[in-house]
């Protein structure tokens, strides 16, 4: 029974090509120090005196160099091959983290913050276009499945570490994000020497509308940006909320993240294997519908186990939402406009990012944390009716 269940675990990993796998590797090693982003809040406003409001604002900022950063990576790709923009994305991004560790200025912070959100944010399009081009249309959703569990493995490791280091002295999470970013472009160097191959999608090529033109593609980046304005807050109130409401401490907060990152881990894989022949409108739709449930219950009840029982609602909401958008993408672009195309599913992601922490923050302090959580859960239901609504025009699939 046992060897019958391993079994079937692994051949759900099956058929993705090598060079998929060592592109998973490079994303494993940036991950696994990925930790600033998580607690950048908390150290604004606990280390450098900054209002909640201002620290929001300085995670708004971040999503302002994102929005730029996805639309140039997304370009370059397309014209300089996607493991270069990779490898300058990690470097630039490792030299930003290191140099705001230094800053205690807020308009400085301000600055690199914005430098280091569009250096980090070049790599989201350039590492799908990459996934793209080397997988096949039926093996693409698999292939954003191991990115996702390359990234949340390492996340595995960088929220829990972060909180330990963050307990000793927060200049610590900034070495180690920085180390982490310079030692995945060396791996990029390493692994991919060469320009990844451009996809080919022939049906794709002159059977799509103008991007503008293109209704479901437009109601996938609308989704997209929905659930960047739900996730925002995971990285902004998430945290002091947590702390304020919950009593928790660093540590615990980190742990709670690591529910998020290992059930990924452990499942993210079998559950799209298992999903794989549904409609990827419906799939993502029903995940949504659990990302609302997991951040709009998160004020009904208190202590670590309620919460982390929110954490695993959401956590499978995410499983079965991201990859599947991701891969909706791909699917509508042609050979040509993979790094473009998602470009422009970063950038939509982006905007909620920049418009989710100020937003949240200002909700939260107004009206108070019910009522932010009340809000998030009522967006990612109306995300999955407008997912809903796509699918009686496009499933999700070619």
């Amino acid at each position: 029974m046992v060897a019958r269940l391993w079994n079937a675990y692994k051949e759900t990993y099956s058929g993705l090509p090598r060079s998929a796998w060592l592109l998973a590797l490079a994303q494993f090693v940036n991950a696994s120090g990925t930790m600033v982003v998580f607690f950048l809040t908390l150290y604004l406003t606990t280390k450098l005196n900054f209002g909640l409001e201002r620290a929001g604002a300085a995670m708004s900022v971040y999503g302002l160099g994102m929005l730029a950063g996805t639309l140039v990576g997304g370009a370059l790709s397309d014209r300089l091959g996607a493991h270069r923009v990779q490898r300058y994305s990690l470097v630039a991004s490792g030299l930003s983290l290191a140099t705001l560790r230094l800053l205690s200025s807020y308009a400085w912070i301000l600055a690199v913050t914005l430098l280091w959100g569009f250096c980090a944010a070049a790599l989201y399009p350039a590492n799908a276009s990459a996934l793209a081009a080397l997988c096949t249309e039926a093996l693409r959703p698999k292939g954003f499945v191991l990115l996702r569990l390359a990234n949340n493995l390492g996340a595995t490791i960088g929220p829990v570490a972060g909180g330990i280091l963050a307990r000793h002295d927060y200049r610590y999470l900034f070495w180690v994000d920085a180390a982490t970013c310079l030692l995945a472009a060396l791996a990029f160097l390493v692994f991919f020497r060469e320009g990844a191959p451009r996809p080919q999608t022939p049906a794709a090529e002159g059977g799509r509308a103008a991007w503008w033109r293109d209704g479901p593609l437009l109601a996938v980046l609308l989704s997209g940006l929905g659930m960047a304005l739900v996730f925002a807050q995971l990285f902004s109130t998430w945290g002091p909320y947590l702390k304020e409401s919950n009593g928790l401490d660093e540590p615990s907060i980190g742990l709670l993240l690591a529910v998020n990152t290992l059930l990924i881990v452990l499942f993210q894989m079998p559950l799209i294997h298992a999903v794989q022949r549904l409609s990827g409108t419906a799939v993502s739709a029903a995940g949504a519908v659990l990302i609302a449930l997991g951040f709009g219950l998160l004020d009904l009840g208190h202590g670590w186990v309620y919460l982390a029982c929110t954490v695993v609602v959401w956590t499978v909401g995410e499983m079965l939402t991201f990859p599947t958008l991701s891969a909706m993408v791909s699917l509508r672009a042609s050979g040509s406009t993979q790094g473009k195309y998602q470009g422009l599913y970063s950038l939509a992601f982006s905007l909620g990012i920049v418009a989710g922490p100020v937003a949240g923050a200002r909700l939260g302090e107004a009206a108070g944390w019910g009522a932010l959580w009340t809000a998030t859960g009522a967006l990612g239901l109306a995300v999955a009716a407008l997912l809903s609504a796509l699918a009686l025009r496009w499933d999700g699939r070619r």
